[in-house]
C-alpha cells in the first residue's frame, strides 16, 4: 500500500509538469476561441455580442495566425539562402579579392590594387606610402572610368631606386574638371577562410580582417 502510494505522489508532479508545457504551447487561435466562447457565454442577454464584432474578431485571429506562418517560412527561407551563400562563399578560399582598404603589398617587386569611383573622372592619382607615413611614389593614372579599377605598382620609387618587399599603404585623388570627386580604396587580399554571419558570409582575409560578402569587389 505505501509503494502506491509513494508512486502516485511521484508521478503527479509529471502530471502537473505534463499539464504546464501542454498550457505553455497551446495555439494563439485555441486560447482566442476558447476566450470567445467564455466571452459569448458570459455575455449580457439585453446586450448580446454583435455578429459584425464576432466576424472582426475571427478575421484577426486568422490574420495573425497567417502572419506567424508567414514569418516561419521568410525565417526557413532566409536561412536557406544564407546557408545557400556560404556554400558559394566557400568556392573563394584560395582566390585573391578587392575590398574596401588601403593597404597595399609589394611581392616580388609588384603590388595590385583597386580604387571605386562614383563617376568617370578626367584625372585620378595614387600616392604610395611607406610604414611612415613617407610618400615614396605618386602614380599619375590619367582618365579613369566609374566604378571598379585597378593599379600596379612596379616598387620602383620617385628617386628611381627599387622599394624593398612588404607592406604599404596608398591614397587616391581624383578630378573632373575642377571638382574634386571622392575615390573609395580598395586593397587586395586572399581569401584564406569562410563563416557563417548574422546577415551573410564572412571571409577571413587575413591581415585585412574579417569582410562581408557583399564587401567584395572583384575576385582574381
Amino acid at each position: 500500500m505505501n509503494s502506491v502510494q509513494e508512486t502516485s505522489k511521484q508521478a503527479l508532479p509529471a502530471t502537473t509538469t505534463g499539464a504546464s508545457q501542454k498550457n505553455s504551447i497551446e495555439e494563439p487561435q485555441e486560447r482566442f476561441l476558447k476566450l470567445l466562447v467564455t466571452q459569448m457565454k458570459n455575455q449580457n442577454p439585453l446586450n448580446p455580442l454583435d455578429n459584425a464584432e464576432i466576424t472582426s474578431q475571427l478575421a484577426q485571429i486568422s490574420t495573425v495566425t497567417g502572419i506567424d506562418k508567414l514569418n516561419n517560412t521568410l525565417e526557413k527561407f532566409l536561412s536557406g539562402i544564407e546557408d545557400s551563400q556560404v556554400m558559394e562563399a566557400a568556392q573563394l578560399i584560395g582566390h585573391k579579392a578587392l575590398v574596401p582598404g588601403n593597404d597595399l603589398s609589394l611581392e616580388n617587386n609588384a603590388a595590385l590594387a583597386g580604387f571605386e569611383l562614383p563617376q568617370a573622372v578626367d584625372q585620378l592619382s595614387v600616392t604610395i606610402l611607406d610604414n611612415s607615413g613617407i610618400a615614396v611614389r605618386t602614380l599619375e593614372l590619367g582618365a579613369q572610368s566609374s566604378g571598379t579599377n585597378t593599379f600596379l605598382w612596379d616598387g620602383i620609387t620617385s628617386s628611381g631606386t627599387q622599394a624593398i618587399n612588404g607592406n604599404y599603404t596608398f591614397s587616391a585623388s581624383a578630378k573632373q574638371g575642377d571638382q574634386e570627386i571622392t575615390v573609395k580604396p580598395l586593397s587586395l587580399g586572399l581569401v584564406k577562410s569562410v563563416s557563417p554571419g548574422e546577415h551573410e558570409a564572412v571571409l577571413d582575409m587575413g591581415e585585412l580582417g574579417l569582410v562581408g560578402m557583399s564587401n567584395i569587389k572583384q575576385i582574381f
